[in-house]
């Protein structure tokens, strides 16, 4: 992948110059180039710091296609950086070795058939192998304590025999059987690839590990199978002896799995985790005991999540939480007590890194996406910008909304206002629902290939995203208040939001449409057949349309059970179809644009299908239109299917929701490509 990068000093120069260019609106190409900080990786010393920035191809000045690639950089302060890998090569997992001396990362080399561990110096010399399993691709590693050995999760053993049948055409697919396990290794860390790694026993399928303090034991996080839904419902954390690979302790945590960290003394976890088996995410924040295994929720029932936590040196936590659609940085002390609870302001954090003392974090914000900060002195201090041309978009004024429902119930939601700012009579409105529920939107950065935010912006929208019941960051109360209760008080959230936003003068009442992913997708499909009266378009992306059939399609059937329904289909057939979007297909007057990758196995394609052959064979003059993603699954990874996607969401509002005709002609079934895209149409015109 071909990237246009600037040195720090290059970036400087051309944010002074932008500012004085006239201002434009953002477009679906410039969602189409944005980086974002990835991981984060603090030097033992916290006088550097290893980063990765993510980004897509080009698609649209005429890259090749491809998914997300990283790009390894080092930071020593502010606007002070540099890349620190050649850009043909993509890493993750990024750590320093113990005596900071050395990057490692895991890496396939375009000889190998595998990923392993690579490193590189910190003080110059070329990358190089350190460590590998035959056959086998390297998932995760990590350093031994005094550097002297790696230690790597690695994929499941070559089955000769398997691949013999499958090259001479047995290569039938033995749904939820067969499972292949992963495997932990320990090599030697040297100047050289020394031997054959060591196995080391690790219960069920292990998805992450972290060596102690001493050495001698580590965390292993496991799940039963590999299945989906078993890593929702059944993941713990298994205390590990090294040498001989024997479970020490089970933490015996009865909700999902987040979040776990190791304390410097080794005698404790911080571990974010679900308070129970139907707490739909895991967002509270515990001590965990290792010697007896105990454990004490510190925010139990608090309005906030925890994200993302790490140890600093003197045995105090670092933790991001989000509170609402904001976010702050705690700092517990080692008994569990809050010791700062710190207001960063406008950023929303994510993720939190900790070397010698040295706090480091990612965040975003209205107008730009992840960034590397420093917390430095009481205050935050922005390290590096990787979307300088930014500075040339003229972005919509974005700000929380809150607003009462019809219950009394209290929500929030994040408002980007149109470019220039909302016209008399109001703006047409998008409402960007996000999935999950159990999830929630940041007062941040908004916009992505399927969220409109500022480019709807740009073009005259309101967009508005809705924390609706069910969201996470406000409680664990009222992320269950969604439950037992499909498209009831979380949809009517939705309705109530477009009433608020229509008396404060924002929408205007006969444009309003609706988006969203997975359960943004269910959501779109009921605003779009039960509610179709309030909504003017909708786009609907992997969403579902058939709870019946949805329950026996998809790979998390309990958690489907235990965090949404509470109830199985069959203890009420009809009350589950009666919450069915094809159910309501008869009041379905909202042009409907539903798009879904073919290879989904959250939520299968056949919802989609169901939905679109309802409203085309019953509801004959309502506009629909089914676009499906070959090789995609539960969303988009590759940059051609974002891009297309983004044209094709933004251009059915142009149509249906701008213009207030709900009966307009579809429009053209490919999109306008930009002119430097590969396939765009010489002339520049839309390719019917």
């Amino acid at each position: 992948m071909t990237r246009k990068l600037l040195t720090a000093a290059a970036l400087l120069a051309s944010v002074s110059i932008a500012t004085t260019a006239a201002a434009r609106p953002m477009t679906p190409e410039d969602v189409a180039k944005l980086e974002s900080v990835g991981t984060i990786a603090v030097s033992p010393d916290g006088s550097r710091i290893a980063y990765t920035t993510a980004g897509l191809p080009d698609v649209t000045d005429g890259e090749d296609n491809g998914s997300t690639k990283q790009q390894l950089k080092m930071a020593y302060g502010p606007d002070n950086w540099r890349e620190f890998l050649p850009a043909d090569i993509s890493p993750s997992g990024i750590t320093f070795s113990p005596d900071g001396r050395m990057v490692s990362f895991v890496w396939e080399h375009d000889d190998d058939d595998h990923r392993a561990v690579w490193g590189i110096p910190v003080d110059g010399g070329a990358h190089r192998k350190l460590a590998e399993v035959d056959g086998a691709d390297v998932r995760s590693h990590g350093w031994s304590p005094d550097g002297s050995t790696i230690y790597m999760l690695a994929g499941a053993e070559k089955d000769k025999q398997r691949d013999k049948q499958k090259k001479a055409g047995f290569n039938a697919v033995i749904y939820e059987e067969e499972a292949r396990l992963n495997r932990l290794f320990s090599a030697r860390a040297g100047t050289e690839v020394d031997g054959d790694p060591q196995a080391i026993a690790v219960p069920g399928y292990a998805s992450a590990f972290d060596i102690a303090p001493d050495g001698r034991t580590a965390i292993v996080e496991s799940a039963p199978t590999p299945n989906v839904d078993d890593s929702y419902t059944a993941k713990r954390v298994h205390v590990i002896d090294l040498a001989g690979g024997n479970v020490i302790r089970v933490i015996e945590t009865p909700g999902k799995l987040g979040d776990v960290e190791i304390s410097p003394s080794g005698n404790m976890l911080a571990m974010v985790a679900g308070v129970d088996e139907n707490d739909p995410a895991a967002t509270t924040l515990h001590y965990v005991d290792l010697a007896s295994g105990e454990y004490r929720a510190l925010n139990a029932g608090q309005p906030e999540a925890t994200t993302d936590t790490a140890f600093l040196p003197d045995g105090r936590l670092a933790a991001v939480t989000h509170v609402g659609a904001q976010s702050r940085l705690r700092i517990y002390a080692p008994d569990g007590n809050i010791a700062e609870d710190i207001d960063p302001g406008d950023l929303i954090l994510t993720n939190v890194a900790v070397g010698n003392g040295r706090i480091m974090v990612e965040a975003h914000a209205p107008t730009h996406p992840s960034e590397l900060f420093a917390y430095d002195d009481g205050r935050f201090v922005r390290w590096t910008q990787h979307n300088p041309w930014l500075s040339e978009v003229d972005f919509g004024r974005q700000r929380t909304f809150t607003y009462t429902a019809r219950d009394g119930q209290e929500v929030e939601g994040v408002l980007v206002e149109p470019v220039g700012g909302v016209p008399s009579g109001g703006a047409p409105l998008i409402l960007d629902v996000h999935g999950g529920p159990e999830s929630h939107d940041s007062n941040g950065w908004t916009t992505n290939y399927g969220g409109p935010g500022q480019v709807a912006a740009g073009r005259g929208y309101a967009v508005f995203q809705p924390n609706y019941r069910g969201s996470t960051a406000y409680g664990t109360a009222f992320s269950k208040a969604h439950q037992n209760d499909y498209a009831g008080k979380e949809f009517n959230d939705l309705v109530d939001g477009k009433r608020a936003l229509v008396a404060a003068g924002i929408a205007d009442p006969d444009r309003v449409g609706v988006t969203g992913g997975s359960y943004g997708g269910y959501a779109t499909a009921w605003s779009s057949t039960a509610l179709s009266d309030e909504f003017a378009a909708g786009v609907m992306f992997v969403g579902i349309s058939n709870q019946i059939s949805k329950f026996g399609t998809t790979d998390i059937p309990k958690e489907m059970y235990n965090v949404h329904s509470r109830k199985w289909p069959w203890e009420n057939w009809q009350g589950m179809l009666e919450v069915s979007p094809i159910y309501h297909v008869e009041k379905a007057e909202t042009p409907l644009l539903i798009m879904h990758g073919e290879e989904d196995t959250r939520v299968s394609p056949s919802q989609s299908y169901e939905l679109y052959r309802n409203i085309k064979v019953r509801k004959p003059d309502t506009p629909v239109r089914l676009v499906l993603y070959p090789g995609e699954g539960h969303g988009n990874r590759k940059a051609a299917a974002r891009y297309d996607y983004n044209l094709r969401m933004m251009r059915w509002f142009d149509t249906y929701l701008k213009s207030g005709d709900r009966k307009a002609p579809l429009p053209g079934p490919r999109p306008q490509l930009a002119a430097g895209a590969k396939g765009a149409k010489a002339d520049g015109g839309e390719d019917n």
